[in-house]
């Protein structure tokens, strides 16, 4: 696979451009905004996502679909709400069974789809697989140690996928378990927004950890619920990935629940954000699917509530403190 194709021109998809490029590939990166696209053309540098990161001259960015029709595996790197709109600009041009590795975290909020099931229907001739795990885009870029969990029902194909895209500094991990590993990015989001909120009002780093332990609860009942593994739901794409993303502000989901505990209302949280929070957009279909399964989410739950503004802050930390005690096993 010597020629990768990245979908999407954001901080991720940049940061997979460079990844991909390590490994000694043809590198294209498609993407919107032609002013990011001319940047990295001319500057060789994603000035507005990743402004401290030089690219290496010979990734190349596009607008036209039709400029990826050749590549040998697509790295799909749009948000997840867009995702399903973006396949439908390469459904005429990609070949088919060719790779389609799913880099975006969510659940489309319309449907209550996992980003697999949207890009089996979007993009049908393509073989899909899914990335996950910690990993910030702007450690990834600059080639610091990183793990995560690559995902793929072909074990086959998922083997070539670690060996295609894996370098000594970023470490890919394959797994059979799809729906594990995409249902820990999507909820890691939306707790990670809680645990922003607990920073934010400045609850103390014992509530912080409280929080991410009983989110990890939750993240894991679903999982179970779905189907998930547990070895799956405890490795990277789970535990690992919820343990970044709410020990850091560098979690654009987390800085945003610091910005809400911290007193800003949720357009004024949203509207100060540079970048897409998937936290926001995933959160109701998270608890959606949790309340389908009969699964019992009350952290998600408070963060769908305060950002449907049914309930403020305050009001939604004092109603996870008043609930009833209970055994650690539930």
């Amino acid at each position: 696979m010597n020629r990768i194709g990245i979908i999407g021109a954001g901080a991720w998809g940049t940061a997979l451009a460079t990844i991909a490029r390590r490994t000694g590939a043809d590198v294209i990166i498609w993407g919107r905004n032609t002013r990011t696209i001319d940047a990295i053309n001319t500057q060789h540098c994603n000035t507005a996502r990743l402004p401290d990161i030089a690219l290496d001259p010979a990734i190349r960015a596009t607008a036209n679909p039709a400029d990826l029709a050749d590549c040998s595996m697509l790295l799909l790197a749009a948000p997840a709400q867009h995702l399903r709109n973006v396949c439908g600009f390469f459904v005429m041009h990609v070949r088919n069974g060719t790779p389609a590795l799913i880099c975006a975290k969510g659940i489309e909020r319309e449907t209550g789809m996992m980003m697999s099931a949207v890009v089996a229907q979007a993009l049908p001739q393509a073989r899909i697989a899914a990335l996950s795990g910690p990993s910030f885009a702007a450690d990834v870029a600059r080639g610091l140690p990183t793990a995560v969990t690559l995902a793929c029902e072909d074990e086959v194909l998922g083997t070539e996928l670690v060996e295609t895209i894996g370098t000594t500094s970023f470490r890919p991990y394959f797994t059979d378990d799809v729906i594990g590993t995409e249902i820990g990015g999507a909820a890691k989001n939306v707790l990670a927004i809680a645990s922003g909120i607990v920073s934010g009002k400045g609850l103390g780093a014992s509530a912080g950890a409280a929080l991410t332990t009983r989110g990890f609860a939750e993240l894991a009942r679903l999982g179970l619920a779905l189907g998930a593994r547990p070895e799956t739901l405890s490795g990277l794409s789970g535990l690992g990935d919820l343990i970044l993303t709410c020990g850091n502000l560098q979690s654009r989901n987390m800085a945003f629940g610091h910005a809400l505990g911290a007193g800003k209302s949720v357009r004024e949280a949203t509207d100060a954000s540079s970048a897409v929070s998937e936290g926001i957009w995933t959160a109701r279909a998270l608890v959606a699917m949790a309340d389908g399964l009969g699964v019992e989410m009350p952290i998600a739950r408070a963060v769908d509530d305060v950002l449907s503004e049914r309930m403020s802050v305050e009001d939604a930390i004092r109603s996870l403190l008043a609930r009833p005690f209970r055994s650690e096993r539930g």
